[in-house]
């Protein structure tokens, strides 16, 4: 067997045996010290003197090392401290009250507040547990449709994959060794564009039906509006500020990212104390599952460099290339491939390992195809919000179920969720067809690439 026929076989043992569910990053380290040993053996060497024990040990610093990547724990710290703040159920009812004349209230308000908590944590999991114990039980009794409600909350909490400052932009610009902060701006109108559409999407459906949606009680509407007034300075306010000051300071180049995320993480700090939810045991859980989730990210780029790099000296990148090149794809073909590869990607793994495992084997084609890498960014983090919402393996769907009441079925999420899968399409062509909603922004402030 040669060596690419080698590297192709290391690539689908990879993927049969995550299938089995064993966990990925350590399989992958496993297959990268098993194959690189023969690729790097030479004869009569000791065993530890193997180059793949040094290559394994130089990815390991390279990670731990990474200045893009200590924005990561700093901003899941800070997602987690303001999803334990006590500022959701606020937020959503002052937003409810100021929005209440609006097709579809109770909805708007939900996608506002799922865009708002979704920016502030990138947590989709915990945005869309929240979201479905407060928000839907809300809908739900205001006699809004079921399927309608469900797929409210499932695209919205999805929304901080995209919408910076997202924690997989981070881990996209460290994979790809692109500008953070380019790739902050890019994002910023096409997340932007995204939640607008799932807005008008919900405020369309109850103007054309609003049985779908029907209005609020007035007892829930005659509100003063200096009690609306107070409500938003209290919740919506400070929540802004927050977003505001950590994505400006960001692209307007006053602070790097991960300086940024610090302050942020020491402002989520000060507003929890505000809403006197600051306390030793959520301190002790935020720092406890902020250090679980990085040490899987890290976990993950280490296996995930270690094994691309035995992958490309066995010759499996260059039968990829090769595979590609043979096609005679034009940019636009080669793009509904790769997008469609990572849409099928999405079903059975999760955004990390399609951004750090896969995404790595198409990035070095970009330039054969003249593909700007911050553009292929942008459409991967565009691409990876349709599996959590896409059978049979939609996370979004499972997390809302699990907190849903009995008679929301999961068919019926299912259903509810779907059509904004269709409007993240939408929005994927668009940005195809006017590449500049992605890159006029970056281009705007940072001049050309």
């Amino acid at each position: 067997m040669t060596d690419p026929q080698l590297g192709m076989l290391m690539l689908g043992l990879f993927i049969f045996i995550i299938m089995l569910g064993f966990p990925i990053a350590f399989t992958l380290m496993a297959m990268g010290v098993s194959f690189g040993y023969y690729a790097y053996y030479t004869p009569g060497q000791d065993f530890f003197q193997n180059r793949i024990f040094t290559l394994l040990v130089q990815k390991t610093f390279e990670v731990t090392s990474s200045d893009v990547l200590v924005a990561v724990p700093l901003f899941l710290f800070m997602g987690y401290l303001i999803e334990r703040a006590n500022i959701l159920d606020r937020l959503f009812y002052s937003l409810q009250l100021s929005m209440k004349n609006v097709p579809g209230a109770l909805a708007v308000a939900t996608l506002v507040t799922c865009a708002m908590f979704a920016t502030a944590t990138g947590i989709v999991g915990a945005v869309v547990t929240l979201m479905g114990l407060l928000a839907l039980p809300a809908m739900l009794r205001a006699g809004y449709d079921t399927k309608l409600s469900a797929g409210v909350v499932c695209a919205g909490g999805c929304l901080g994959i995209l919408i910076p400052p997202s924690i997989l932009l981070i881990v996209y610009a460290a994979t790809a060794g692109v500008s953070a902060v380019k790739l902050y701006a890019a994002a910023f109108f096409p997340g932007f564009l995204l939640a607008g559409f799932y807005v008008l999407y919900a405020m369309a459906r109850a103007i054309i039906n609003p049985a779908l949606a029907p209005k609020l009680p007035p007892e829930q509407t005659n509100v003063p509006i200096t009690k609306v007034l107070w409500a938003l300075a209290t919740s919506f306010l400070p929540l802004a500020l927050l977003i505001i000051s950590v994505l400006g300071a960001i692209l307007f180049g006053l602070a790097t990212p991960s300086e940024a995320a610090a302050v942020g993480a020491l402002m989520s700090i000060v507003l929890a104390a505000a809403y006197r939810s600051l306390n030793y045991e959520m301190l002790r859980e935020s720092v406890y599952l902020t250090v679980r989730a990085t040490a899987m990210v890290c976990y993950l780029f280490i296996g995930s460099w270690t094994f691309s790099a035995v992958f490309a000296v066995l010759g499996g990148q260059a039968v990829v290339e090769q595979f590609f090149t043979s096609m005679n794809l034009s940019p636009v073909q080669f793009l509904l491939l790769t997008q469609l590869i990572i849409f099928l990607l999405g079903w059975p793994l999760e955004w990390t390992e399609i951004i750090i495992i896969f995404v790595p084997i198409f990035l070095p084609l970009l330039p054969q195809y003249g593909i700007d890498p911050i553009f292929f960014g942008i459409l991967v983090a565009l691409n990876t919000q349709t599996a959590f919402n896409t059978p049979p393996v939609a996370m979004a769907a499972f997390y809302l179920k699990g907190v849903a009441p009995p008679q929301v079925k999961l068919t019926d999420i299912f259903s509810g969720a779907l059509p904004f899968v269709g409007l993240v399409f939408l929005t994927m062509a668009l940005v195809y067809i006017f590449p500049g909603i992605a890159l006029w922004l970056p281009g705007y402030l940072y001049g050309s690439r």
